[in-house]
C-alpha cells in the first residue's frame, strides 16, 4: 500500500507541501531582490499587497522619516557635504546656528561659513581618509561667530562617490559655564585669601592677648620676687645687722631665686623650650614612687590608689620632668576635691595616641599615664583653657597658672600630648602619652668615678663667657672653690687659648648662647680635638638644647648654686681620671 493510500482523501499530499515551500522560497528570494534595490535606489516606491489585499506604497522618504525627525530633533547641527564643501543637507539647528533657512543653506558651501583663517579643504581632505575632530569657529550671516566642535567623517554610497556626515556642536553655552566657574573660583579664591588673612589678623590678636597676659603674670611673680630680693639686700646693708637676722635674709634671698629658677622654668616648660635630659626609665616604678609619695602629704582623707601592670613598660623622656607633671597634675587634682576622695594613678602601656584637641594622633606605641580624682569637675567654659599660662580659677595666692601649662609643655616636646575628660561633679581624668620603647638600655660601664682624688684639688678651668657680668662672677666663685681660671668671651678665643698650651686645662665651663659659634659647637670641636677633656655647658635658655638635646654633655642650668658648680666639676674631672688609658698627663 502507498503512502498516499493512508492519507485522508481532505488532507494535501506530500507534492503539494513540496510545492508551497517552493512558492515561500521564490517569494524570499524576490523580497531579498526588492530590498537589495531600494537600499540601490533603483525604485521611487514599492507597491505591496495589504493583509485585506489593499496596496500599499513604500517610497524611500516614509522609510527615512523616522530618522529625518530624530535628526530634527537633536541639538547639534547634523549635516550632509560634496566632496567640493557643498550643503547637500542639514537641519533646522544648523540652521539656526548660522542665521539663514534651511532652503537657502542647500547648495551653499560651507566655506561662507567658516572664518577665513579655517581650511576647509583641508578639512575634508583628512576627513575622506579618517574623521575629524576639531573646533572650529563658525560665523553667521550677521556676521557674530561662535566658537564649534566640528565632527566629519566619510560615508560610502555604492556606486556613487562618498559624502561627508557632519555634527557641530556649539560651544558658547559651554565657554560661557566655564566663564562663570572660573569667576567663581576667583572669588572664591579671592575669599579664601582674605578669609585666611582675616584669621591670620584674629591669630595675631589673639597671641597679642596671650602675651599680654603671659606678661602681666610673669611681671605681677617676678616683682614679688625682686621685692624679696631687694629687701633682702638693703637689709643686710646695715653695719649693725644681727649675724640671726642676717643669716634669715641670706637664706630668703636662696630662697627666692630657687623660686624664680622653678617659675622661668614652667614658662620654658609650657612654650616647650626647656632644655630636657631625656632617658630610659621603666614608668611604672617611677609611678609607684609618686604615688607613695602622694599617699603620705596628700592627708588622710585622700585615697591615693596605683593600678600599675605588673609587666614593666619603658618610657624615653626627662625623668624630673614627668615626676613634676605628675604632681602638679595631684596637686590640681587634691584642690578640685577639697582635701577629700580618690586619687587613682593608672598606666596603660602599648596603645595608640588618639587625636586631641584637633591634633592628629599617632599609630606608633605610646604608654598612656592617668590621673583621675572625684572631685567637681572642671565647667565646659573653663576646659578649653586650662593649659594656657597664668589660667587659674583658684583664688590669688594660691596658684600661679603653670601647673598645667607645665605638664602641656613636658608632654609636647617629649613627643606626646596630654588629654582631659572632666563631667561636672563626678571628676576629671587627666591623661598623658609618652612614646614607649622596647626595653631597658643598656648601661655602659664607664668605670669608677675618683671624685676623692680631686676632693680639695685646684683646677684649671676654662671659662668661656660672652656676658661680662656672668664671667667675671662665674671665675669668681670658681676661684674661691680654690681654683684657677681662664676666661674667654668666645668659643674663638677659647680655641686660641687651648692652642697656646695643650692640656693646660682639667675642664672647660661654657655658656651655651654666644656670638660666633655657640657652646654648643665649641664642646663638640673639643670633643674631636681633644676628647678626653671635659666639657660643662650652662644655659638659662637655648632653642638649640630645647630641640636637639645637650648632645651627651654635662649641663647645669641658670641660674646655678656653688654647690651645683662644684659636684659636677668634680665628676666629670674625676669621670675623665678614672679612664685607664687617658692621654691627659
Amino acid at each position: 500500500m502507498g503512502v498516499d493510500a493512508l492519507l485522508p482523501e481532505d488532507e494535501p499530499g506530500p507534492e503539494a507541501y513540496r510545492t508551497h515551500i517552493r512558492e515561500l522560497e521564490a517569494r524570499l528570494e524576490e523580497s531579498e531582490e526588492t530590498l537589495a534595490a531600494i537600499r540601490r535606489g533603483d525604485f521611487d516606491a514599492v507597491v505591496v499587497e495589504g493583509p485585506n489585499h489593499e496596496r500599499l506604497v513604500y517610497t524611500l522618504e516614509n522609510a527615512d522619516r523616522p530618522y529625518r525627525v530624530l535628526i530634527e530633533q537633536i541639538q547639534e547641527g547634523a549635516f550632509t557635504l560634496g566632496l567640493d564643501g557643498t550643503v547637500l543637507y542639514c537641519n533646522r539647528r544648523l540652521a539656526d546656528m548660522l542665521a539663514e533657512p534651511q532652503e537657502r543653506l542647500i547648495g551653499r558651501s560651507l566655506r561662507d561659513f567658516v572664518r577665513p583663517d579655517t581650511d576647509l579643504d583641508q578639512l575634508v581632505q583628512r576627513a575622506v581618509a579618517s574623521p575629524v575632530r576639531e573646533e572650529i569657529a563658525l560665523k553667521a550671516s550677521a556676521g557674530a561667530e561662535s566658537a564649534t566642535f566640528l565632527s566629519l567623517s566619510r560615508f560610502e554610497r555604492q556606486g556613487d562617490k562618498p559624502l561627508l556626515c557632519g555634527i557641530l556642536t556649539d560651544l558658547t553655552e559651554q565657554r560661557r559655564h566655564m566663564r562663570a566657574l572660573a569667576e567663581a573660583h576667583d572669588r572664591l579664591q579671592s575669599e579664601s585669601v582674605e578669609r585666611e588673612r582675616v584669621e591670620e589678623a584674629l591669630r595675631q590678636s589673639q597671641k597679642l592677648e596671650a602675651v599680654g597676659q603671659l606678661t602681666g603674670g610673669v611681671a605681677h611673680d617676678f616683682n614679688n620676687l625682686l621685692t624679696v630680693i631687694k629687701s633682702s639686700t638693703d637689709l643686710l646693708k646695715r653695719p649693725d645687722l644681727p649675724e640671726e637676722r642676717r643669716r634669715r635674709y641670706v637664706e630668703a634671698i636662696s630662697d627666692t631665686v630657687d623660686r624664680a629658677a622653678k617659675l622661668t622654668g614652667q614658662l620654658l616648660a609650657f612654650a616647650r623650650r626647656q632644655a630636657l635630659r631625656p632617658e630610659v626609665f621603666e614608668v611604672g616604678a617611677s609611678l609607684r614612687a609618686v604615688a607613695e609619695m602622694l599617699d603620705s602629704v596628700t592627708g588622710a582623707r585622700i585615697t591615693v590608689e596605683a593600678r600599675i601592670p605588673d609587666e614593666p613598660c619603658y618610657i624615653r623622656a626627662d625623668l624630673s620632668q614627668f615626676e613634676t607633671a605628675l604632681i602638679n597634675m595631684a596637686v590640681n587634682a587634691r584642690d578640685a576635691m577639697s582635701g577629700e576622695g580618690t586619687l587613682t594613678l593608672r598606666l596603660i602601656g602599648g596603645r595608640p595616641m588618639p587625636a586631641i584637641r584637633g591634633h592628629a594622633g599617632s599609630r606608633s606605641t605610646f604608654a598612656a599615664v592617668s590621673l583621675s580624682d572625684t572631685g567637681l569637675g572642671i565647667a565646659p567654659d573653663v576646659l578649653p583653657r586650662i593649659f594656657e599660662p597664668f589660667f587659674t580659677t583658684k583664688d590669688i595666692g594660691k596658684g600661679t597658672g603653670l601647673g598645667l601649662s607645665q605638664v602641656f609643655g613636658f608632654a609636647k616636646q617629649s613627643g606626646g600630648d596630654v588629654d582631659v575628660a572632666s563631667r561636672t561633679g563626678e571628676g576629671t581624668t587627666f591623661t598623658l602619652y609618652l612614646p614607649q620603647v622596647e626595653g631597658a638600655p643598656e648601661k655602659a660601664d664607664e668605670g669608677p668615678l675618683d671624685e676623692r682624688s680631686i676632693e680639695g684639688a685646684s683646677l684649671c678651668i676654662l671659662v668661656v663667657e660672652d656676658n661680662v657680668e656672668v664671667g667675671r662672677f662665674a671665675t669668681q666663685i670658681l676661684e674661691d672653690l680654690g681654683h684657677r681660671t681662664v676666661w674667654a668671651t668666645n668659643a674663638e678665643e677659647a680655641l686660641q687659648e687651648i692652642e697656646r698650651i695643650p692640656f693646660r686645662f682639667d675642664a672647660v665651663f661654657s655658656d651655651v648662647v654666644m656670638p660666633g659659634m655657640g657652646g654648643i659647637a665649641l664642646a663638640r670641636e673639643l670633643e674631636r680635638r681633644l676628647p678626653d677633656l671635659p666639657v660643662v655647658l650652662t644655659s638659662g635658655y637655648s632653642h638649640v638644647l630645647a630641640q636637639e638635646g645637650v648632645h651627651g654633655f654635662d649641663l647645669i642650668q641658670k641660674p646655678y648654686s656653688v654647690e651645683e658648680l662644684s659636684r659636677v666639676l668634680r665628676k666629670v674631672v674625676g669621670k675623665g681620671r678614672a679612664r685607664p688609658f687617658s692621654s691627659r698627663p
